[in-house]
């Protein structure tokens, strides 16, 4: 197997390949879902091509709470298959999967009631545990504890006294979502896949009722091209209903988008050493861990207007700081907040009208000949969705294919993650960096972390941290263009790095030197340097002004103002 690299000369070699051949299966949306199915179909053997219209991971899957979890509150809801599915997946992503990219999160639930709450809760918890463990795949997690009051002040200090009668706390696991689904589109291509961002679907191809492939328009270079393939499988999450509608069908199921959003702070403004996670009178907020910061959240509200760049209102924000301010001793405030980000859970309608109960299982249908739809479920349970989106494919081609695999098959660097952790301060000082700075890249890049290594060894200017955003180093920014399919500013401050949330300034400080950082790799002249780096300056003074509205109508509108990319 090669490690696949996602540059500019492989992304215009994966189109003219998939423009020159018919493929088995075209996978539309590079989520989690739609990564986790090319991966799927490539692995079994299968001619597959991948296409996104933005970049990898660009809507939902790169903007959620960044956990792996089995969903302890579906246990109330008694959707114990959920929940045992979950967690499975869960283990698998820890064990074997992904170890370099899953790892465990403590978390502390505060009890509110004397006596009959921790029997509840606790008994609730104790299930969960038991239930991770008997999936097989659940030994790697400590299991949970109960808790004085005075023992969860001590792990948890921020907590107001009065918030608190005791405490259980648990463990779950988290995860890097958005760099997560670029190491999924690497591995699909290291199987085999074809793959392309910036490349949208804008019609299909039609042999009577059969879908025959799609009609493709890249919105690099410009032009539209057709793929042949002899089944399409429509994974585009809270877009579904709209690529639905270019065949005229709109399928045998609506899905619809609640909004959830999140802050981040600074972690010095909670003393904590676990994560935090209370109930609401809708659902739940977590309090997570997420390196020098906590992320706080989320909503789960209806949303039905722009997809592509869901807002955050002032309303969201102050619902956020009310309910998390109503447990801490010293509360937050809006200069605590470094960012927001908004981004939209497809839904599964028809089932309640309020989206927290709508369901996060998932369905796949066969709507018309050559399409297969699959949608809905969590982040966590992608493999699953992945594999019952191929399993309905293969129903359609004339051939016997073999079963799915990906429960065996390793992300890339999985492989020699765990080797090279034990020899961290021996990467470090060959490289001249600090044992840290080797851990923050083997628990972003796992073994594949070699390769930045090797070109900070090239280059050692590329081993210096970014100015204004030190957690990352100049060597991440390179390769994240020359790997990893970053085709614009945007792509490398708000998915390949955090920037863009983990700064006050939201990346606009780092901005043009992220921008030069790429410009060798892309191409890019001085003057599309200037366009990238003003673009992303608009985009972020759009979404600080959408921050400040009252609510949905006008906080889109304000989100709105920033221009979209253009073709170079």
């Amino acid at each position: 197997m090669r490690t696949a690299t996602l540059g500019p000369a492989e992304r215009a070699t994966a189109l003219a390949q998939m423009a020159g051949q018919e493929l088995d299966v075209l996978v539309i949306g590079a989520g989690v879902v739609g990564a986790g199915t090319a991966l799927d179909a490539a692995t079994r053997g299968l001619a597959t091509g991948l296409v996104e219209a933005r970049d990898w991971a660009a809507g939902t899957s790169s903007r959620s709470s960044k956990l792996i979890h089995g969903g302890l509150r579906y246990l109330e809801m008694l959707d114990f298959a959920l929940v045992r599915e979950a967690l499975k997946e869960r283990g698998l992503l820890l064990e074997r999967l992904a170890p370099h990219l899953v790892k465990p999160v403590p978390f502390l639930y505060p009890l509110r009631h004397k006596g009959w709450e921790r029997l509840y809760a606790g008994s609730g918890v104790a299930l969960y545990d038991a239930m991770s463990v008997s999936s097989g795949h659940g030994r790697g997690l400590p299991v949970h504890r109960h808790l004085t009051r005075g023992r969860a002040l001590r792990v948890a200090p921020a907590l107001r006294k009065d918030a608190l009668v005791g405490a259980l706390q648990y463990y779950d696991a988290q995860m890097d979502d958005a760099r997560f689904v670029t190491t999924l589109v690497r591995t699909a291509a290291s199987y085999g896949a074809t793959v392309a961002n910036r490349a949208r679907v804008v019609g299909f191809l039609r042999e009577g009722e059969r879908v025959v492939g799609a009609r493709v328009a890249d919105l690099e270079q410009g032009g539209e091209f057709e793929v042949r393939a002899r089944q399409v499988v429509n994974a585009t999450g809270v877009w579904t209903d709209d690529t639905q509608a270019m065949i005229g069908e709109r399928g045998q199921f609506h899905v619809r988008a609640s909004k959830g959003i999140h802050l981040v702070v600074p972690k010095d403004r909670i003393h904590s050493t676990t994560g935090l996670i209370l109930r609401t009178e809708k659902s739940v907020l977590f309090v997570i861990p997420w390196g020098r910061h906590w992320i706080i959240g989320t909503t789960d509200t209806d949303w039905d207007l722009d997809k592509a760049h869901p807002a955050a209102s002032s309303a969201d924000i102050d619902y956020l700081l009310e309910h998390v301010n109503s447990v801490l001793a010293t509360p937050l405030t809006r200069d605590d907040v470094e960012g927001v980000y908004a981004g939209l859970r497809p839904l599964l309608a028809g089932e309640s009208d309020a989206t927290s109960k709508l369901s996060r299982e998932h369905t796949v249908a066969h709507p018309v000949p050559g399409l297969v739809v699959v949608a809905g479920g969590k982040y966590t349970t992608y493999r699953v969705m992945a594999k019952d989106a191929v399993d309905e494919a293969v129903h359609g081609l004339d051939q016997r294919v073999a079963g799915c695999v990906t429960e065996d098959v390793p992300l890339v660097g999985a492989e020699g993650y765990r080797a090279r952790w034990n020899a961290r301060a021996r990467l470090g000082r060959r490289a001249g960096l600090h044992a840290a700075r080797v851990e923050h890249l083997l628990n972003r890049y796992g073994s594949l972390a070699d390769e930045l290594l090797e070109m900070i060894a090239a280059d050692p200017r590329l081993g210096e941290p970014l100015p204004h955003a030190e957690d990352y180093l100049r060597a991440e920014i390179v390769y994240a263009a020359s790997h990893e399919g970053a085709r614009h500013l945007d792509d490398v401050l708000t998915r390949r790095t955090r920037i863009s949330i983990e700064t006050f300034d939201r990346g606009t400080h780092s901005a043009r030197e992220v921008a030069e950082l790429m410009a060798p790799v892309l191409g890019w002249d001085a003057g599309q340097v200037e366009r990238e780096v003003e673009r992303y300056e608009k985009r972020v003074e759009a979404e600080r002004e959408s921050q400040r509205q009252p609510d949905d109508l006008t906080a889109d509108a304000a989100r709105l103002g920033a221009p979209e990319i253009q073709p170079l």
